[in-house]
This record gives structure tokens, C-alpha cells and sequence, in this order.
């Protein structure tokens, strides 16, 4: 018997929030709505220039494990942190939301513990500034193959490809979980991670259990302008695929079995964690064997549970929500 449902591997990164409106972020030549990457001294700058700053264990991946945890499954989460303030700030925090932080937060270093400054904007939409510090150093090192392949899912964030020895720890855990039977699958992260790596990602596409990622990551990744092309390529290359699409239908198909759920437009008090949560729900379902529109719709509630409130992970019992819908 496998010890955890889902195991996540990705950038440990502690989330700064504060509220901003855009002539803030013109003044400090941040582009609104996307994830950009920062040198230490301009993630200093940024931090320093927050007021009301609220911090939370944050990254993608890490993310999703809490709303599974959530929901009840076992989690565990592959990351990597330095022991200081942050660090341990992160590893404590993670351990009292449920999920296994499998690795201790790492002595001496010179790198920082990552950090992701976010400027949430009047109308919910988050601009994210993240230095990476000590996560980029992630390598199959951190990857226990007893850990690994304990899982009965695996799920792996893009952004890792960003750095080969991040690259090589997440090919460490795929092969050790699909080894013992489990399955793997990625999240494209963002457009301009899918362009940096595009080779690497259509491979995944073709080898891995299942890919989540939205309409721009799809097209992006394969270079057209017709989302419909897009997932009809990727479909005939990957056992399942996922698309959302900001406010409207999710895409979901799995061989033959394809399905559409609508989606319940909202106004968002903080757009921060909307796909990292989608793809909690998605994978609670994928865990618990339901059908490919339950478990969509399942990502879909648990989504729009985490943008009516400012921060990236669940603050209601989204098993709850999911009965008062009728899923489970």
C-alpha cells in the first residue's frame, strides 16, 4: 500500500501578498497579470516596498498539495528550502496544513529561501515577482526513491525545467513513481515557461500519464493560433489532457471519453492560486476514480473557492462544497 495519494515536486516559494493598483505597478515597470522571475536585489527592492504584506508558504505545487490535503487524501511535497526564518516558516507551515515536507530545510548556502512578491490589483488580478533563491537548486538529490515511489500520483510543476538540475529531479521521481505503478503528470506552469521549453514539454505530452495546463500554455505549445488544433494534437499524443480557459468551459479528454464543464463566472477578490487549485480538485478526483466531467467540476469549485478570498490555498472545507454540488 502506497503511503501517499498524491505527492507534489516543485519550487518551495513563500508567497508575499499585498494590495497595489496599477499605477503602482507601472511605477515600479512590473507587468500586470503574469509570473516574472527577479534578481535578489530588485525581490529586496519589491519586498521592502510592501505595505501590509501578509506571508504564506506559497508555489504552485505546493499549493495544490494543500487543497488536496484539504480534502483529505495523504500528501507529501519534494522542495527545497534553506534553514532560515523563511525556511523554517515554510516547512512548519506546510506540516500543520497536512502535507509531508519531505526534506529538512537545508543548513549553511549561500541562496535565500525563495520568495514570490504579489501585487494583487483591484480587479483580483495578481502580478507575481519571484526570486528563486535555493528552490532553483532542487536536484534529483532531493528526490528519495522510496518517496517518490510511494506515491499513487505524481504531480510535477513546469516550472522546474527552468534549471537542468530541476529537470533531472523531476525525470528522478517520475521514473521512481511510474516504476512502482503510480502515475505522473505536469502542469505547464505559465506561456513563457511552455516557450522556453517547448522540445521538452511536447515530449512530456507524449510520456506522461496526464498534462493540466490553460488555453495560452496549449497554444504556445504548439505554435498556432486555433486552440481546437492545439488539443487535438495533444490529445492523440497523451493518455489525458486538461485545458482551462479563464471564465469559461474547461476541456477534458481522456481517449475516447471527452468532456466540457461550464464554469460559473465570478468576480475574484485575488486571482492568486485559481490553477493551482483547479488542479487540487482535478486531481481529487483522478484519485478517487470518478469521471472526467466530476472531476473537472470538481477543480472548478475548489477554483472559485480560492479567488473569493486573498491568498493562494483553500479556506473552506472544499469536501463540503463538493457535496453541497452534488459531486461526492
Amino acid at each position: 500500500m502506497t503511503k501517499y495519494d498524491v505527492i507534489g515536486i516543485g519550487n518551495a516559494i513563500v508567497d508575499v501578498l499585498t494590495r497595489s493598483d496599477d499605477s503602482f505597478l507601472d511605477l515600479m515597470g512590473i507587468q500586470k497579470g503574469i509570473m516574472q522571475l527577479v534578481e535578489r536585489e530588485r525581490g529586496e527592492m519589491l519586498y521592502g516596498s510592501m505595505e501590509a504584506r501578509t506571508q504564506v508558504p506559497g508555489g504552485s505545487v505546493a499549493n495544490t498539495m494543500a487543497g488536496i490535503g484539504n480534502l483529505g487524501l495523504s500528501t507529501g511535497f519534494i522542495g527545497r528550502v534553506r534553514n532560515d526564518a523563511l525556511g523554517r516558516f515554510y516547512a512548519e507551515e506546510m506540516e500543520k496544513g497536512g502535507t509531508d515536507f519531505v526534506n529538512p530545510p537545508v543548513a549553511g548556502g549561500e541562496l535565500p529561501t525563495s520568495r514570490s512578491m504579489i501585487f494583487i490589483s483591484p480587479d483580483g488580478e495578481r502580478s507575481m515577482n519571484t526570486y528563486l533563491g535555493i528552490s532553483a537548486e532542487l536536484g534529483p538529490e532531493d528526490v528519495a526513491e522510496d518517496v517518490a515511489a510511494n506515491a499513487r500520483i505524481l504531480f510535477l510543476e513546469g516550472y522546474l525545467y527552468d534549471k537542468p538540475k530541476g529537470k533531472q529531479a523531476f525525470e528522478a521521481a517520475s521514473r521512481a513513481t511510474r516504476a512502482a505503478g503510480g502515475m505522473a503528470g505536469i502542469a505547464l506552469s505559465d506561456p513563457f515557461c511552455v516557450d522556453r521549453h517547448r522540445a521538452d514539454f511536447r515530449q512530456l505530452v507524449r510520456d506522461l500519464d496526464y498534462v493540466i495546463g490553460n488555453e495560452q500554455e496549449w497554444l504556445s505549445l504548439y505554435e498556432t493560433d486555433d486552440l481546437g488544433t492545439a488539443l487535438e494534437t495533444a490529445a492523440g499524443e497523451s493518455g489525458l489532457i486538461v485545458c482551462t480557459r479563464s471564465g469559461s468551459d474547461v476541456v477534458l479528454v481522456r481517449g475516447d471519453e471527452e468532456a466540457t464543464v461550464p464554469v460559473n463566472r465570478v468576480v475574484p477578490v485575488d486571482a492568486t492560486g485559481a490553477g493551482d487549485q483547479f488542479a487540487a480538485g482535478f486531481l481529487y478526483g483522478l484519485a478517487t476514480g470518478v469521471d472526467l466531467a466530476t472531476s473537472g467540476r470538481m477543480g472548478c469549485v475548489a477554483a472559485a473557492e480560492v479567488i473569493g478570498h486573498v491568498g493562494p490555498r483553500p479556506e473552506a472545507d472544499l469536501k463540503a462544497l463538493f457535496r453541497a454540488e452534488g459531486l461526492i
